[in-house]
């Protein structure tokens, strides 16, 4: 079973005592709100002649302070998309629409799943009855993007069961981290290396009979790091690492990026996905 302490920690007091993560940086994460062509194995979309498609944004007990509004403002972000605004939606528990009854809504082509804290098992608790909708709206042809712990979750240890299985890549050979804390990594996105923000997040192992499988980043010890590849009718696309992170995410853990914010590589990932 594995057990992973994901993205941005905001269990009070006992993550402060765990990790070192003090009061003021608590205060600065709550305030962030707001090559060649292959076949990729494309699918249509449900609801896919919608003048203004819809993405779900989890938003809940199962992600963290800032981490839903950063996923939703990368996909705003992304000009190849038309996500904007008003086709944006927050789905959790305390929003206008439980995730279920987001999923039935005419136009959703994309769901998100962000960041998280605590285990996997403790994320995963709060979102599990959720699992079959989600499950049945890939598999008719839908879209699921997972950030961090939103990746872990394409597993089914515990998780979804998307067709994907993950791992903790802090515990693997030759990892550049090998604890918890939020961090900067190297990684190769399309075989040029970034630097990403990290903190905790999967590697992807990937299956060799699953279908239309991009590999979009690997770790430098070679393993996945971000991938696409189909469910069903539908694609899964995934990230250890967090291109949508803040310029204030950076800022709360005195993090330096050599190579400036990664979005650009965020919409990579969103644009392979969406095809």
């Amino acid at each position: 079973m594995k057990k992973i302490l994901c993205d941005k920690p905001h269990r009070w007091p006992n993550l402060i005592k765990i990790i070192g993560i003090t009061p003021l940086t608590l205060l600065m994460l709550m305030s962030i709100a707001g090559a060649e062509p292959i076949d990729h194995g494309d699918h249509p979309l449900p609801n896919s002649n919608a003048i203004n498609p819809i993405a779900l944004v989890y938003r809940g007990p199962a992600g963290g302070p800032g981490l839903s509004e950063a996923a939703a403002a990368l996909l705003k972000s992304d000009t190849n998309q038309n996500f904007n605004n008003d086709n944006v939606i927050y789905v959790g528990p305390k929003e206008k629409y439980s995730v279920q009854a987001g999923l039935r809504l005419p136009g959703v082509v994309l769901y998100v799943q962000p960041g998280g804290v605590g285990t996997l098992n403790q994320a995963y608790s709060k979102v599990k009855k959720d699992a079959p909708a989600i499950r049945n709206f890939v598999s008719n042809g839908g879209r699921y993007l997972g950030l961090c712990m939103g990746g872990y979750m394409v597993d089914n240890d515990p998780g979804y069961g998307l067709g994907l299985n993950t791992n903790q890549y802090i515990i693997t050979q030759d990892a550049v981290v090998k604890t918890p804390v939020d961090t900067v990594i190297p990684v190769f996105w399309r075989e040029t290396m970034r630097y990403m923000y990290f903190q905790d997040g999967p590697y992807f192992i990937p299956d060799s009979s699953g279908k239309g499988q991009i590999i979009i980043a690997t770790y430098t010890n070679g393993l996945v790091s971000a991938m696409v590849q189909s469910y069903g009718n539908g694609k899964i696309g995934v990230s250890g690492m967090h291109p949508e992170a803040l310029a204030s995410w950076y800022e709360a853990y005195g993090l330096y990026d050599p190579d400036g914010l990664d979005a650009a590589q965020g919409h990579d990932l969103i644009d392979t996905l969406m095809q």
